[in-house]
């Protein structure tokens, strides 16, 4: 039994255009859009473990569910509130 993973990669992008983002996020990283500017920031998917922002993955499945016309992972909250919490996780 296998699981299926939704695409994050938006059906308008051409192969090119998926290449080339991919090709800027180096492995072990993820890229997500943040605040109202939808700023893109790349984390470590280690971030993903974390419980504090474990709670940020669950506000972005509520307020935008898995298709989010942006095409990425769109993280719903402040900039700053953002960087404060990643600042926090690379410490740990």
């Amino acid at each position: 039994m296998g699981f299926h993973i939704p695409s994050i990669r938006r059906a308008s992008f051409s192969a090119t255009q998926a290449t080339s983002k991919r090709a800027d996020v180096p492995k072990g990283y993820l890229a997500v859009y943040v605040g109202d500017q939808m700023k893109r920031f790349v984390i470590p998917i280690s971030f993903l473990n974390q419980p504090s922002f474990q709670v940020l993955l669950s506000q972005a499945e509520e307020e935008f569910g898995y298709d989010h016309p942006t095409g990425g992972l769109t993280i719903p909250c402040r900039e700053d509130e953002f960087l404060s919490l990643t600042s926090q996780l690379k410490g740990l």
